[in-house]
């Protein structure tokens, strides 16, 4: 099996995290902070950016000792053949699952929003078509392609929200601590699995030039992209408030509409933040479609990830279309992205402490 090529730079790599994160969960994440949290959705949303920076620590401190093997080698050299095999698959199985999900919420967002006369299953196969065809691209278009779209998506973002805050009553924010937490453990994983995009790593640091610099391109990912979250949370809350935010299933996108540009230029930037939106989801799901293929790759010893790309497909579809309505499906999402936070924390974390213990440590290609 030949080595992955070393193209990826750290800009680039910080890049790729970036605009992996940033994806369709930016619309119902502050109904998930103020579910869990009211007053205090901010405080979940920071506590929930802290459990996957240590997911993300974990994944990058793995990748940089084993830095020239990828995920699925590498965890054979430490627990062995089929233990590795298991886990593996599972996390084959999960980011295919994950792309589904995202997929069908941006078609529901979509058709809801949007395009109203348009049947659900047009939408998702036209987003799904386009993850796939960029999917079958080798590493060094990946990243190019995450380079080229962040500007897109992140600028925006920022200054829609940015412009929301002259809206804003900061009595909302009060108490930081929240008056009601009831589910506030829970809205964390969830408000945490939004970030899971970060198992990108894994794929990313064995194609750098300089993976001993991995953690640096982590840590700044996470700060910006948690920091939009954090920021979009906080703009939502004290804009509308707790209580009314509860009413609201995409709350980003009611704040884009009664956010106006100066002059008014723009009385409502939704139509601006819902085009910003569709590049951030196409991202996101060119990453984690790209990660699926080229696990599975890697776990059949095949030399071109390329052959599963359109093969699996159909099988992503049919699990997109699957949940009756957009309420099964959040609740779907909440189920998934709970469980997936043990495979894409709990083992790699198990694979370091596994290979700390053993002193194993790989050697750069």
């Amino acid at each position: 099996m030949a080595e992955p090529e070393k193209t990826v730079t750290v800009i680039q790599a910080t890049a790729i995290l970036v605009s992996t994160i940033i994806g369709v969960g930016v619309l119902p994440l502050p109904l998930f902070a103020v579910e869990a949290a009211e007053t205090g959705a901010p405080l979940a949303t920071l506590t929930a950016i802290g459990v996957a920076s240590v997911g993300l620590f974990l994944t990058t401190l793995l990748g940089m000792r084993f830095p020239g093997m990828s995920f699925v080698r590498m965890s054979e050299s430490v627990v062995g053949r089929w233990p590795s095999v298991l886990g593996s698959a599972a996390i084959v199985v999960f980011f295919a699952l994950l792309t589904a999900l995202a997929a069908r919420e941006f078609g529901t967002v979509v058709v809801t929003s949007v395009l109203k006369n348009t049947p659900i299953e047009v939408t998702v196969i036209v987003m799904l078509l386009l993850a796939t065809l960029s999917a079958r691209s080798d590493m060094r278009s990946f990243s190019y392609m995450h380079m080229f779209y962040l500007p897109i998506v992140l600028f925006p973002a920022l200054i829609i929200v940015v412009l929301s805050l002259k809206n804003s009553n900061m009595l909302y924010l009060l108490p930081v601590m929240g008056n009601h937490r009831p589910h506030f453990i829970e809205g964390v994983l969830t408000i945490a699995a939004l970030f899971q995009g970060f198992f990108v790593m894994t794929i990313v640091i064995p194609a750098m030039r300089r993976p001993e610099k991995a953690m640096i391109a982590g840590a700044f990912g996470m700060a910006i992209a948690g920091g939009l979250y954090l920021l979009t949370v906080v703009a939502v809350v004290a804009v509308f408030g707790p209580m009314e935010t509860k009413n609201l299933l995409w709350p980003t996108l009611e704040l884009a509409k009664t956010t106006a540009l100066p002059a008014n230029v723009l009385e409502r930037l939704d139509a601006a933040f819902l085009s910003v939106w569709v590049t951030a989801v196409f991202t996101t799901l060119l990453s984690s479609y790209f990660l699926t293929v080229f696990t599975l790759r890697e776990l059949l010893r095949l030399g071109d990830h390329r052959l599963f790309t359109f093969a699996l497909l159909p099988i992503v579809f049919t699990i997109a279309m699957l949940p009756a309505n957009v309420f099964e499906l959040y609740r779907i999402i909440e189920i998934v992205g709970g469980i997936g936070l043990l495979l894409t924390i709990g083992y790699p974390g198990l694979l370091l402490l596994v290979a700390l213990l053993r002193g194993q440590r790989g050697e750069r290609a």
